[in-house]
């Protein structure tokens, strides 16, 4: 798979995965010009793990997004549905519960988490409607969804600035420091057709989730989702 246009079949974008998940973490950190660190710390003070509490972090790759967590003391299950990246974060982190897991058919009991979380992945995911159901049947009554994605650049000639970026300077970028750049087109293009922060919204309520909210880090390259299970 290398192109967005395509349908996004889950053997495809799980092989594409696979194949990066050596160099996941460090080709994110210079493709986001080191940006995505301060997306993962507004991530965990969104969530807010508690001591004790459940956290499900779907897409959990390598596991890097689930150490907050799981310092603050909460019980953490990385789920993830490539097996290479999963194989990578169990190397690197041995102690955590990695878990092999498909968005849209979760292996976990209705209502067993405090909170759930998925960070760059909702898009990734065939059936994104089925997904945020998913997440709303394994949380807890008065339980949280935070949701980290790609967006819209809400001001317009940043976000002209930011399409040039992805469509041409981040495939030779990728190429340099990838082990699969093509797998990085098809993340960019993924990136320019997913809906915007009103339309991710509306899908969050129409799956079920009250009181949902977003904010926008980096000028709108990237939006927080928010919302409750009533």
């Amino acid at each position: 798979m290398t192109r967005a246009s395509l349908d996004k079949q889950p053997h495809e974008v799980a092989a594409m995965f696979d194949g990066v998940a050596a160099n996941y973490d460090l080709t994110n950190d210079v493709l986001s010009l080191g940006q995505d660190r301060r997306w993962r710390k507004a991530v965990a003070d969104a969530v807010d793990a508690r001591p004790g509490e459940r956290i499900l972090d779907l897409a959990a790759g390598t596991a890097t997004s689930s150490l907050p967590f799981a310092a603050a003391g909460a019980y953490v299950v990385p789920c993830d549905f490539s097996l290479g990246m999963l194989k990578e974060g169990k190397k690197r982190h041995p102690e955590l519960p990695l878990t092999a897991g498909d968005a849209t058919r979760l292996p976990f009991a209705d209502g067993v988490f405090d909170a759930v979380t998925i960070s760059f992945g909702l898009r990734n995911v065939q059936e994104t409607d089925q997904a945020l159901r998913e997440l709303l049947r394994v949380t807890r009554p008065g339980g949280r969804v935070v949701i980290c994605e790609f967006s819209h650049p809400t001001w317009a000639p940043f976000r002209t600035v930011y399409t040039e970026y992805l469509m041409r300077a981040l495939p030779p970028i990728a190429t340099a420091v990838s082990s699969n750049p093509d797998a990085y087109v098809y993340l960019a293009e993924s990136i320019r057709a997913w809906p915007d922060q009103p339309g991710l919204a509306r899908r969050l309520q129409d799956a079920g989730w009250s009181k949902v909210a977003w904010r926008n880090l980096s000028g709108g390259i990237v939006a927080l989702h928010r919302g409750y299970r009533p």
